[in-house]
This record gives C-alpha cells, structure tokens and sequence, in this order.
C-alpha cells in the first residue's frame, strides 16, 4: 500500500440533504470540507451546495456527481459556483474518465476554440469553452485507483489498493503524491485505527459520514485534533515533509520552456497561474492586446514583488509589468515571458487630511481611487476611463479630465516606493533619491516597480460633464474650431474628441466630451458654447455630477479586443496644416479610432526639464487606432512635422527614433545615466525602453 505522502490532513462532513444548516455548524467547528448524500426525493445537492456557499466563507464545497449527467453541464455549473464561492469547489466523480476529459475542456477558456470530444459514451460537437472557474477545481474519483491514477487529482477508497493508483499514476508520467487519498469514516474509530491509514495507505482526507450533531461536534473537537497531533509526531520522527504544491500532469503539459517553475518562490507559488491554469484565460490578455505569457506572478507584498523581480531577471524569457492591465500599448503581456502583476496591491489610504496626502498602490484602478478621494471633497486628474490601473499611468504622465485646470498626475505625485531590479527596496522623493524620482514622474517603468505612490490631491467638487455629438464631415475646419476655443477656454475646461471611420453616404460623426470644473449651470454652458459651435450639433447631454461618477465604469474582462496599432503624439496647436493632415488620415480609413485630448493649462506652469514627460508646451494629445501597422506608420510618419513630443502609453511604434520622439536629448542623457545606476542589465526593458548605452 501507499505510504505517506506529507499531504496535511483534511476533514469532511458527509451531511443528510435534508439538514442543510448542519453546513454551517461543519465551518463554525473547523471541518475543512462538506459535501451532502443525493437522497431520492430530497433537494439537489447542486443547490445545496449553492445554498451553503453563500452562507459560509471558509470550508470546501464538494459536489457529488452521479454518474450519468452530461459533463460538459456539469463542467459549467462547477465552474460558476467555483466563482461564485470564491475558489472553494472540489468534483467527486463516480468512475467515468471521459467525463473527466470534458469537464476540463470546458475549464480551458484560455482555448479560443470550440471544444470537440468524440469519446465512447460522450459526444461534445463545438460546444463554446469556459467559464474558467476561480481555482483549479480539483476532480476527485469514487472508485477506481487506476482511473485517478492515470486522470484524477484524488482518490475515495471503495474497491483496490493504492499501489494499483501508484502503478498507474507512474504509467501515466505522474508522480503518484499528485493524487489526494480520501476514505470514509464513521466518526467512531479511534485514533489509533486512524493513524495506520495517514502513515502506512497515504490517506489525507477522511469524509465523515455524520447523522448526528453529537457525532458531527465530537469528531471535530476530539478525534480530529488528536489525530492531526498524532501524525504531526510520527512525520517528524520520520523525517516526513509536506510536499510543495505539485501541479497536475495536465498543468505541466503546457508549461513554456525557459522558466524554472520549480525554483518559483513558495510565497509566489500559490498564486501564480502557468498556461494550464484554470485562470489563465484572465491573465494571458490585456483589455487590447491578446497574450501568452508562460507565467503570471501575482505578489501582495512588497517583499512579494522583491522575489518576484528576483526570480524574474534570471530566468531568460521576456519581463512585462502589470498593474490594471489596461496597456494599450501592449507592453503589459508577452508571449511565452512572465508578468509580474501588481493587482493584488490595490489598497488606498489617507495619510495627512490635512495636507490632502493619499498613498496609493499600483493595482489599484482609478475609478476605486476617484471613490475613495470623493468622501473628502478631492479628486486626481487621472485619465480617462477609470478602468485603468494606477501604477503604469503615475509612471508615465497622466493625462486626464481635470489636467488643463490641475496639470497631470505625475504633477501631484510627491513620493514612491518601488522595487529594484536587483529586488531592494528604496524611497524616492525630492529629496531621497531625488534623481531617481526625477526619472520616475515620466519613464517610472525603466527603473523598477512602484509598490506605493503617495500624491497631493485637490479639492474637487462636482462638475459639468458634456457629451457632443457633431457632424465632423468638414473635418479639418472642426479641428481647427475646436481647437482654438479650446485654447482660448479658461482652465477649468478640459475637452477631447473621437472621430470614428467615415460610412459611405452618412455625415462623419464625432463624439466630444468636456469636463468643466465647476458646478455652477450658466458658467458651465457659458464654457461650453465655444465648443459647440465648432461643428453642427445632433445630440447632446449635459450634467452636473461627482468627479467619481465620469469615472466609475464595470470592472470588464481583459480580453484582447481589436489587437490595434497605435501612434501617439503631442502637438502645441491644431494649425490648419495639421487638422488637414488628420482629415486625410481619417478619410483614408488608416485609422478607425482617432483621438484628441487637452493638455496645455496648468500642465505647462511646470518646466519641462523637471520631469522626463517634457511636452510641456503641447496643448493637445493625439492618438490613432488602425488595423495595419504599415499604412498607420506611413501615414503617420508623414504628419511628424506637426508634432512637438510624444505621450509614451499610447505608442506601438517599435522603432528607437521614437525614444527621441518622447524625450528631448538632455532629458534621455540623464534617463540613460539612471538605467546604467539602477538597471544596468536592463532587466526591465519590456516597456518604452531607454537602455543603458
């Protein structure tokens, strides 16, 4: 029989399907698993089990699947109550190996493609994958060790020995302590009866069957406790350690080469998601760009990120960085690398209400952040859409709705934290490291991983927010309209503009959106009037609404939508040659997203050389969208002579005179001298990368 394999020990209730509420007393006294009896005439246990998710937090959920019902089903409601609870699902299969293979099939949403199974009693013909489950949902068999040998991920003894699950898991390329040893108890048998089954079978897991309460509350207070003690004692006189998690065979299977991830840090580990993970299908992508990384860590801490960026730089793959993982640029995912991603360091704290000090974690999304400030009357320009994660905007610049009133939010940022490419830890303020923080408010990405930002905030109050639909058919005359009025604005006005591709025989339609700060009515449509009439207008709507409430939007999948090439630029006026300029780039279909944004204002009182983001002087943001890289690229190219700078996030150009673009020559000196102090091997380079020579 099978010896110990150091798997710590769990129990379980087995419950009546009539005593639901027994699930909650199973969580109050410490079982770590309930599953019910599918008693004729009773309730589901599939709605049981939905029934004590969502009144309990901590115990495991073990669904009991007959055999017979359609698996591709049963993969999908796992799936749900799995994200519904929170990771807490495990299966419990009768013996049925093709079910086990389209349940996972199911799982794989990572997989684009319908899933196909043509199997002796199971038939799948293009059914759509996912969704993924929270959690790889352990699939465990009740009855035959040769199946959970070569497929499952546990084992219910009934008939067979563990040497046969061993034979078989060896046979399958398995190590057998991948496979979970389960066995039904009475909740009567004595320690010592126990003990034999953990030390000499490699049992891990015993389900109680409990009829009774009494039953129920003595196994748990007496045998359990006793049991685990007496095993904790036999395993260190045996040298016995609990094994490191060990992914599945199916896991392995789609591992990338180059990554060690044996040698995964274990404070990393046990959320780190690989190719064969169930959550993988949300972490390969960003919300434009498709992905495949071959490993996603996700730190917590601080010193989590240290480890992180430690067993990064030596492995040889490409190293992106994550925060929301919005990255239009695409710079936050790769193709067979690994993501380090912050989004786990999200928490928003207020640090001096006097001084309005905020501290604010990189994984945290603006649209939180604008919540949290909202309470005390503040807000921070930052962005616009408040999808968007913080730490790769507060690295970059940040241009927003509020920027031509309050500048830019790297204009507010007074102090960071970040990790080193060697994983130390250092704070930069202006008199810290000032250097460094010098190098951070505009190329942040090059140098580290801010795990705190502190920022000065303004008082906000509410503001009037309109949206302008106009026909934009004389499109070079709008550009200039708009853009002049929009120079001519007062501060508290901050505007931008979309242009979509033109529709044979409909008017070229634009979208304008304008924040003006202020809630009083007739200063506000007084703002606004210039801007109208720049274009003949067919809708709009106006309000007065909280800051927080321009920027509350879903939290949405990152799913890759459009895979686009970008080119961005700053420009310090739209003169009648550039608004011509744009109006042949947008008739010309190169570009289905066009885009223009406000700067100027409050952003040019800041010198240009105080922080790398140098287009001081621009007033306006451009970006265009297209399907093909080389006719955006040519087109484009043609238009430089207009352009005074370069907004970094929104740039897909790979080639190196786009560097020159974004940073003046001082400016990309002094960046160069901080890459070779703080990053000599370029660890981080997946970015807009300045290297060290």
């Amino acid at each position: 029989m099978s010896a110990d394999h150091g798997h710590p020990l769990w129990f379980g209730a087995v419950l009546p399907a009539d005593e639901p509420e027994r699930a909650l007393l199973s969580e109050e006294l410490g079982y770590d698993l309930v599953t019910f009896r599918d008693t004729p005439g009773s309730l589901d246990p599939w709605t049981l089990l939905s029934w004590v998710a969502g009144r309990t937090s901590r115990v495991q959920l073990v669904a009991a699947v007959p055999a017979g019902p359609v698996p591709a089903v049963t993969g999908r409601a796992a799936a749900g109550l799995d994200l519904l609870s929170g990771g807490r699902v495990t299966l419990l299969l009768a013996e049925d190996g093709e079910a086990i293979d389209v349940i996972r099939g199911v799982w794989a949403a990572g997989d684009r493609s319908p899933l196909f199974y043509d199997g002796d009693h199971y038939r799948v013909a293009g059914t759509e994958r996912g969704p993924a489950p929270a959690h790889n949902i352990p699939i465990w068999i009740d009855g035959s060790p040769e199946l959970a040998g070569r497929k499952a991920d546990g084992w219910l003894k009934d008939e067979g020995t563990g040497e046969a699950l061993d034979v078989a898991a060896v046979a399958a390329g398995r190590e057998p302590r991948e496979v979970r040893r389960l066995a039904r108890v009475t909740g009567r048998e004595p320690v010592d009866e126990l003990l034999p089954m953990v030390l000499d079978e490699g049992v891990s897991t015993f389900l109680m069957e409990a009829d009774d309460p009494g039953t129920l509350r003595r196994f748990a207070t007496d045998v359990a406790p006793a049991l685990r003690a007496a095993v904790a004692r036999e395993r260190l006189t045996r040298g016995t350690h609990e094994p490191a998690t060990i992914p599945s065979t199916f896991v392995r299977r789609h591992r990338r080469d180059g990554i060690d991830y044996d040698g995964i840090p274990a404070s990393l580990a046990r959320t780190a998601i690989e190719p064969g993970d169930a959550g993988y299908a949300r972490v390969r992508s960003t919300y434009l760009r498709g992905g495949s990384p071959g490993l996603v860590l996700r730190p917590g801490t601080p010193g989590e990120v240290s480890e992180a960026v430690r067993f990064a730089a030596a492995q040889p793959v490409k190293l992106s960085i994550r925060s929301g993982g919005h990255g239009i640029s695409g710079r936050s995912t790769n193709n067979g690398g690994i993501v380090i991603d912050v989004s786990r360091l999200n928490a928003i704290e207020i640090l001096d209400k006097a001084a309005r000090r905020v501290r604010i974690e990189p994984g945290a999304r603006w649209t939180d952040v604008a919540a949290a400030l909202a309470p005390h009357g503040w807000a921070l320009t930052s962005g616009d859409y408040g999808g968007v994660g913080v730490g790769g905007l507060a690295t970059s610049g940040g241009i927003g709705w509020l920027a031509r009133e309050h500048g830019l939010t790297i204009d507010h940022l007074r102090a960071v934290e970040l990790v080193l490419a060697d994983g130390s830890h250092v704070r930069a303020d202006e008199s810290e490291n000032a250097e460094l923080f010098w190098g951070v408010r505009g190329a942040g990405a090059n140098f580290g991983i801010v795990t705190s930002f502190e920022f000065e905030v303004d008082e906000v109050g509410p503001v009037g927010f309109a949206r302008f639909a106009v026909d934009a058919t004389d499109t070079a005359g709008f550009l200039e309209r708009w853009g002049a009025a929009l120079e001519a604005a007062p501060r508290e006005v901050t505007s931008s503009l979309i242009i979509g591709q033109p529709r044979p025989g409909q008017p070229l339609l634009a979208q304008v959106m304008t924040v003006v700060d202020t809630d009083d009515a007739e200063t506000i449509i007084d703002r606004l009037q210039p801007l109208a009439a720049a274009a003949p207008l067919l809708d709009y709507s106006i309000q007065v609404v909280p800051y927080e409430a321009i920027m509350n939007v879903p939290q949405g999948a990152h799913d890759a939508q459009g895979e686009p090439v970008t080119r961005s630029a700053l420009a310090d006026h739209l003169t009648p040659e550039l608004a011509t300029d744009v109006a042949r780039l947008v008739a010309s279909g190169q570009t289905y997203f066009f885009q223009i944004r406000a700067v100027g204002g409050a952003v040019a009182d800041v010198p240009p050389d105080a922080t790398p983001y140098a287009g001081r002087a621009a007033n306006f943001q451009l970006v265009a969208f297209g399907p093909s890289r080389r006719g955006l690229d040519q087109a484009w190219d043609g238009m430089r002579r207009h352009f005074s700078g370069l907004y970094i996030n929104f740039e897909t150009d790979p080639r190196p005179e786009r560097l020159h673009d974004a940073y003046p020559d001082a400016t990309l000196q002094r960046l160069r001298a901080l890459k070779r102090r703080y990053d000599p091997g370029n660890v981080f380079r997946d970015n807009f990368n300045i290297t060290p020579s």
